[in-house]
C-alpha cells in the first residue's frame, strides 16, 4: 500500500504528470461538449420546447457550481489535507460525469452537471494547492508551463473522440469521463501529502513565521481582484468570438475554423512566454502587466479591424496573451499564499476565475448593447484591458519576494528543493 503521508519524499516526473492529467479534467468538462450540443439539442427538442436554451446552460453548469462552492473547497483541502481530497475528487468526477449517459431527462443531466462542478472545484482547488506544495518557484513554472502546453494538445484529441462518440450515440460523450477513474489510480499510486512549510522551517533551523496562523485576508484580496478582473478579459473572445466574425461578413462555421486553426496555436507561445519571463527573471507584476497587454491589444485589433486578416493579428495577440494569463495568476497567487491557508486562497482564485467566466458575457451583453455592435464592445473591452495591466503593474509594487519565496530560496539552499 501507498504511504499517504512520505515524509521526506521529493516530487519528480510521476507526480508531475499526474497533476497535469488531473487538472486536464475540468477543461475536459467543457471542451468535450461542444460537438455534442447540436445532436443533445436535436435529442430533446420534440419534447422539450426550451432545449435549445437548456443544452447550451448545461455545458456550462459546472463553472457556476464551481464559483460558489470553490471556497468551501479550499476550506476542506486546508482542514483534511490534499491527497485525500484529490483522491475523492477526482473519483466522483468519473461516477458523476457518466451518468447522463444512463438518463433521458435533460433536467436530470442538467441536475448531474451541476453536481460534476462540485467535483471540479475540488480538483481545480486541490492540484493548484499541490503545485505550490510540491515544488519550488523553478519547479511551479515549469510544470504550469507544460500544463499549458499538453491542454490545448489533449483538448484536440478529446474533441476528435468527442465527435466520434456524439456521431455513434447522441449521449456517447459522456463516456469520456471513466478517464478520471485511471487518473485516480495514478494518484493513489504516486501522490502524497505534502509537509507543511512549519515543518520544512523547522528541519531547516528557521524561526516560524509568527503571523502563520493569521488569515491573510489583505493578500487574499489583491488575488480576488486581479483574478477576477483578468478572468473576464480573459473570455471575452471564448465567448464572443464568433459574434465578431458575423460582423465581419464572415458566418461559416468552417471557414472560420480553417482561418483561426493557424492564430489559435499562439496560445502555445503564450504558455511559452510565461515561462520564458520567469527563466529570466521578470517579476509577477511584469509578467501580469505583459498578459494584460497583450489580451487587452488582441481585443482592441479585432474590435477595429474591418477584415479577416486584422483578426488574425488580433487573434495572435489576444491567443499569445490567453495561454499566458492562466499559469501567471496561479503562480502569483500560489507564491503569497502560506501552506496553512493555501488551500482556502487558492479556493478563492478558483472561485473568483469563474465568476469571472460567469460575469463576462454579461458585461459584454450591456456594453454591446450601450455602444451598438459587438465589435465596439471588444475595443472597450481591450481599452479597459490595457488600463488594468497599468493599473496592477504600479498597484502591485515593487515587492521582490513573499515570505514564501524566501522559504523557498533558504530550502533550495540546502538542497530540499530539487
Amino acid at each position: 500500500m501507498v504511504s499517504s503521508n512520505a515524509q521526506g519524499r521529493q516530487p519528480g516526473i510521476p507526480q508531475g504528470i499526474t497533476v497535469i492529467l488531473a487538472g486536464f479534467l475540468p477543461i475536459l468538462a467543457i471542451v468535450s461538449m461542444f460537438p455534442a450540443v447540436g445532436a443533445m439539442i436535436g435529442h430533446f427538442a420534440p419534447t422539450d420546447p426550451s432545449a435549445a436554451t437548456k443544452v447550451p446552460s448545461m455545458v456550462t453548469a459546472p463553472g457556476l457550481a464551481i464559483a460558489v462552492t470553490a471556497l468551501f473547497m479550499g476550506l476542506l483541502v486546508d482542514k483534511f489535507g490534499r491527497r485525500k481530497l484529490l483522491l475523492i475528487s477526482t473519483f466522483s468526477y468519473g461516477i458523476i460525469g457518466v451518468i447522463p449517459f444512463f438518463l433521458e431527462d435533460l433536467d436530470w443531466i442538467y441536475a448531474s452537471r451541476l453536481m460534476l462542478g462540485f467535483s471540479e472545484a475540488a480538483i481545480l482547488t486541490t492540484v493548484n494547492t499541490l503545485i505550490a506544495d510540491y515544488w519550488a518557484e523553478e519547479g511551479r513554472r515549469r510544470w504550469l508551463t507544460l500544463q499549458g502546453m499538453v491542454g490545448p494538445a489533449l483538448s484536440s484529441i478529446m474533441i476528435f473522440f468527442a465527435g466520434t462518440l456524439t456521431a455513434w450515440r447522441w449521449n456517447g460523450i459522456f463516456l469520456l469521463y471513466l478517464l478520471a477513474i485511471p487518473i485516480a489510480i495514478a494518484m493513489w499510486r504516486y501522490m502524497y501529502e505534502p509537509e507543511s512549510d512549519a515543518t520544512v522551517r523547522r528541519n531547516l533551523g528557521m524561526d516560524e513565521d509568527a503571523d502563520a496562523s493569521a488569515f491573510p485576508w489583505q493578500t487574499v484580496i489583491s488575488i480576488a481582484v486581479l483574478t477576477l478582473f483578468s478572468s473576464a478579459i480573459y473570455y471575452v473572445f471564448i465567448v464572443n468570438g464568433s459574434v465578431v466574425w458575423e460582423e465581419l461578413g464572415i458566418d461559416d462555421p468552417e471557414s472560420i475554423g480553417q482561418i483561426t486553426a493557424l492564430p489559435s496555436l499562439f496560445i502555445l507561445a503564450g504558455a511559452g512566454l510565461f515561462w520564458l519571463l520567469g527563466r529570466k527573471g521578470c517579476s509577477f507584476r511584469v509578467q501580469v502587466a505583459t498578459f494584460l497587454s497583450l489580451l487587452g491589444a488582441g481585443l482592441a485589433v479585432m474590435g477595429l479591424t474591418t477584415n479577416w486578416q486584422g483578426m488574425i493579428a488580433g487573434m495572435a495577440l489576444q491567443q499569445t496573451g490567453a495561454g499566458m494569463a492562466i499559469p501567471t495568476l496561479i503562480a502569483w497567487a500560489q507564491s503569497r499564499l502560506p501552506f496553512a491557508h493555501r488551500g482556502r486562497g487558492m479556493g478563492v482564485w478558483t472561485a473568483t476565475f469563474f465568476f469571472g467566466q460567469f460575469s463576462s458575457p454579461l458585461v459584454v451583453s450591456a456594453l454591446r448593447g450601450q455602444l451598438g455592435s459587438m465589435q465596439a464592445a471588444f475595443l472597450a473591452m481591450g481599452l479597459i484591458g490595457l488600463a488594468g495591466a497599468v493599473v496592477f503593474f504600479l498597484a502591485l509594487g515593487r515587492k521582490r519576494e513573499t515570505s514564501e519565496e524566501h522559504l523557498v530560496e533558504a530550502v533550495a539552499e540546502k538542497g530540499q528543493v530539487p
